[in-house]
């Protein structure tokens, strides 16, 4: 069978197709990849993040409605001996995305889920067993692997604030002489090719019950963290039904609350069911941007401050075909996978900026979720343990009412989904096939202390608008790296992944009648 993915580098591109060429759908080939980019993303991503799978089964599939697994990370602390005011975290402020501040240090671990939630996925949806989806990650953590663009373009802010405290870390990244590693350059984690070895052999398990969860929990707990072996212990993936939209013949699946980012896509796609344009001429940017401020400014004074997330959606969404008057009051990583059956497999993972912390003999960079500020504006005290944490993930698939299917996602912190807001309008309403949707130059409205500012790459009719704009010179990374692949029974598969970042596809498989 035929499996297009579209990921982050060309390391987990060749994963990927590498499992379909052992007979995986694209739910196997989305984890393989995935898996890939959790070893050789540092900085971006790690095994110890948190994600969300959204997944639609294929046609033949006994229940073929679309469903989203929960694995997000959660609030510790459910035997903790400290109280969470006692967390040991402390500030630190990074230049990165035009500057930002976030808490790190032990006690900014939250419990990790993208495991448990990976191993859920597989034994519903995959075909290849556990161990053949691991073999491209072990290889490539046994040989090491070359410092990305994307992970380095991070690093050169934080390797010394949040990665150069912990010794092990510490080595990881740097050379002999103390300076980043560039570029290209091998990175070599020691112990990490143990640890997947481990998981292959006993599952999620070892992870979070086993040797590797011990580690980690008593490394912790040593450091003035909340995270025990009972935070590790209780954790459960969560299967959970996804936010449907309707556009322009197309049903969108997104992940739902305690996903951010899916209601606001959602949300912002519903502003556009009604409005049709043929190029992004002044007024259609107009309405984006309009559309933009309305959801950011929703988002600012409810969604990101309320106690019950899911009430407050729901709200949202019912608000949002009233139209725009009814609202006048980092790092992630992402792979799309589809397959000649028309499974379509979108996984978004994020461990936040980083803890810096590696626990002794495990090679695993520890989240650091509940300093991740912007998404904890309550302060991450106020959350209960083992509640989910809110994310800007927003992993989706589609299906067309002509059979199409669709997977397409991003990384990007707030910018997950404008980036797919304008991907999706661009191949929807526009026809644009999927490179030119994606490469299409990209706005975003940033929230400001005084005003809002409209970030802009070049291209975009942007005179029109009455408000502070800031420019861009080129295509660039701070506006998402959304991937994307579509499949259908006449023209085949279509895959592109954003120009922005290092991203890949590849496109493996036996051809098979009708692929």
């Amino acid at each position: 069978m035929r499996v297009g993915v579209a990921t982050t580098s060309r390391l987990a591109a060749d994963a990927g197709a590498e499992i379909a060429e052992a007979g995986g759908n694209a739910v196997d080939v989305a984890i393989a990849a995935s898996l890939v980019s959790l070893v050789s993303e540092p900085g971006m991503v790690s095994l110890a993040g948190g994600g969300v799978l959204t997944i639609w089964p294929g046609n033949d599939a006994p229940n073929g409605e679309p469903v989203t697994i929960d694995g997000a990370v959660a609030m510790p602390g459910l035997v903790s001996k400290l109280a969470p005011k006692q967390a040991a975290v402390r500030r630190v402020v990074l230049e990165y995305a035009g500057g930002m501040e976030t808490l790190i240090g032990h006690g900014s671990v939250a419990t990790p889920g993208i495991l448990a939630a990976f191993e859920l996925a597989s034994r519903r949806f995959g075909r290849v067993p556990w161990r053949t989806l691991f073999a491209p990650a072990i290889r490539v953590a046994r040989e090491g692997f070359p410092l990305s663009s994307a992970a380095h373009r991070y690093m050169m802010h934080a390797h010394k604030l949040i990665y150069g405290w912990d010794p092990a870390s510490y080595r990881a990244l740097h050379t002999d002489d103390g300076l980043l590693k560039p570029v290209g350059d091998r990175i070599e984690v020691e112990y990490l090719a143990d640890t997947l070895e481990l998981i292959t052999d006993e599952g999620a398990a070892a992870f979070y019950r086993g040797e590797i969860g011990q580690a980690m929990a008593e490394c912790i707990s040593a450091g003035g963290g909340l995270m025990t072996r009972d935070d590790l212990g209780a954790y459960e993936p969560v299967v959970r039904k996804p936010i449907t939209q309707e556009i322009d013949g197309w049903t969108i699946a997104t992940a739902p609350p305690p996903s951010l980012g899916g209601a606001m896509l959602a949300a912002m796609l519903t502003l556009f069911a009604d409005r049709r344009f043929e190029r992004w001429d002044e007024a259609a940017t107009d309405h984006l941007v309009r559309v933009q401020l309305a959801m950011l400014a929703h988002r600012f004074e409810v969604l990101d401050l309320t106690p019950d997330l899911e009430a407050d959606v729901e709200r949202l969404l019912a608000l949002a075909p009233n139209g725009l008057e009814a609202f006048q009051s980092p790092s992630t990583v992402h792979t799309s996978a589809t397959d000649a059956e028309h499974v379509a497999c979108s996984i978004t993972v994020s461990a936040g900026y980083g803890s810096g912390v590696m626990p002794p003999g495990t090679g695993v960079w520890m989240n650091n979720a509940l300093g991740e500020l912007e998404l904890n504006r309550r302060g991450f005290r106020e959350w209960q343990p083992g509640q989910r944490l809110y994310s800007n993930m927003a992993p989706s698939v589609a299906r067309h009412r002509d059979g199409t299917t669709l997977a397409i996602g991003s990384p990007g912190a707030d910018r997950i989904t404008t980036a797919q807001l304008q991907a999706i309008l661009n191949h929807a309403f526009l026809a644009m096939p999927l490179d030119a949707a994606i490469a299409q130059p990209r706005l975003h409205v940033e929230h400001a202390a005084t005003e809002p500012c409209v970030a802009f790459e070049p291209g975009m009719p942007v005179d029109c608008l009455d408000h502070p704009c800031r420019a861009y010179d080129r295509l660039d990374a701070f506006f998402g790296g959304v991937g994307a692949v579509r499949y259908d029974d006449q023209q085949g598969f279509d895959l592109a992944a954003d120009p922005r970042r290092a991203g890949a596809t590849a496109l493996a498989g036996k051809h098979e009648k009708g692929a």
